[in-house]
C-alpha cells in the first residue's frame, strides 16, 4: 500500500466515524442496514477513482486553461482576487454549481454521456458511501465544468479551496441516509431529501434536482422537484452490472441499453 492510499484510507475511516452514527441517529429509511447490499463494491471506488480523477482533471482543465488564458485578460483576475475571500468563496460556489448543474443536466440528456452517469444512478440504497460510486469519466467532465469558470476568472486558490471542501462534504451529506431538513433554507441549500429525489426511480422525479448545492438553480431551470413525501425506490432500470470493474466497462459495452431521450410513458422507461 502506497502513502497516498494510507491517506485515503484514513480519510474514509474518519468520514465513516461521522456518517455511520449520524445515519443511525437520524435515518431517512429506518430499515436500511449499515452494511447494505453492494457496500463493499462502493468502498472500492474512493481508492480506484482517486488518482484517475485527479490526473484527468489536471490534463483537461490544464489544457483548456491554455486557451482561456489567451482570451481572458489578466486584469480580470486582478480585480477578482482584490475582493474579500469570503465574497470570492460565495461567487465560486455559485459559478461552480451553475457549471455542475449544466454538466449534470447534459449527462441526463445526451445518451452517450448517460451511459457513464447511469453507473451512479444504479445505486438502489442511498447512504454516504454511495456518493463514491461514480464513473471517472463522469467525474472528470462534471468537475471540469465546475472548476473551469473559477480558474478562468482568476479566483484566489483559497476561495477555490473553500468551495472544494464544501463540495466534498456536501456530496457525502446529500447522499447519506439521513432526514436532515433545513426548513425554509431548503430552497437555498441542497438537503439529502432534495438529492434523494434526484435518484428516485419514479416517473415524476426523472430529470429533476440537478444542482449539487444550490436548489434555486433548479427553480430557475424549471427542474425543481421536492414533494412532502418519501421516495418509493431508487436506481435505474438500465442493465448496469453490480461489480466495480464491470461498472467501469459498462459505458463501452456494445449491448448497453441506451436512453433515447424521449419522455417516459411509465415508471422505469427512462433514467432519472
Amino acid at each position: 500500500m502506497q502513502f497516498g492510499d494510507l491517506i485515503d484510507l484514513k480519510a474514509i475511516l474518519f468520514i465513516a466515524l461521522i456518517f455511520i452514527p449520524l445515519e443511525r441517529l437520524l435515518p431517512h429509511h429506518h430499515g436500511q442496514q449499515t452494511l447494505r447490499r453492494h457496500w463493499l463494491n462502493d468502498a472500492v471506488y474512493p481508492f480506484l477513482n482517486g488518482i484517475l480523477i485527479k490526473l484527468g482533471l489536471l490534463a483537461l482543465v490544464g489544457t483548456l486553461m491554455i486557451g482561456i488564458g489567451v482570451i481572458v485578460p489578466e486584469s480580470v483576475g486582478v480585480a477578482v482576487r482584490g475582493q474579500p475571500i469570503w465574497l470570492q468563496a460565495i461567487q465560486v460556489i455559485v459559478l461552480a454549481d451553475a457549471g455542475f448543474y449544466l454538466a449534470h443536466r447534459a449527462f441526463h440528456a445526451v445518451p452517450f454521456l448517460w451511459r457513464f452517469h447511469a453507473v451512479h444512478h444504479s445505486i438502489e440504497e442511498m447512504d454516504w458511501l454511495a456518493a463514491h460510486r461514480v464513473h471517472p469519466v463522469d467525474q472528470i467532465l462534471t468537475k471540469s465544468a465546475s472548476y473551469l469558470p473559477a480558474f478562468a476568472l482568476g479566483f484566489s486558490p483559497a476561495a477555490i479551496a473553500i468551495y472544494v471542501a464544501i463540495y466534498q462534504w456536501q456530496s457525502l451529506l446529500i447522499h447519506s441516509n439521513t432526514r436532515i431538513n433545513y426548513g425554509p433554507l431548503k430552497w437555498i441549500f441542497a438537503s439529502p431529501r432534495f438529492h434523494h429525489w434526484h435518484h428516485a426511480n419514479e416517473r415524476h422525479a426523472y430529470d429533476k434536482n440537478f444542482a449539487g448545492q444550490l436548489p434555486f438553480l433548479d427553480a430557475l431551470g424549471g427542474t425543481l422537484y421536492l414533494p412532502d413525501r418519501m421516495q418509493g425506490r431508487y436506481g435505474t432500470d438500465d442493465p448496469v452490472p453490480t461489480v466495480c470493474h464491470d461498472q467501469l466497462a459498462y459505458p463501452f459495452m456494445s449491448h448497453t441499453a441506451r436512453y433515447d431521450g424521449h419522455p417516459p410513458t411509465a415508471i422505469g422507461d427512462s433514467p432519472k
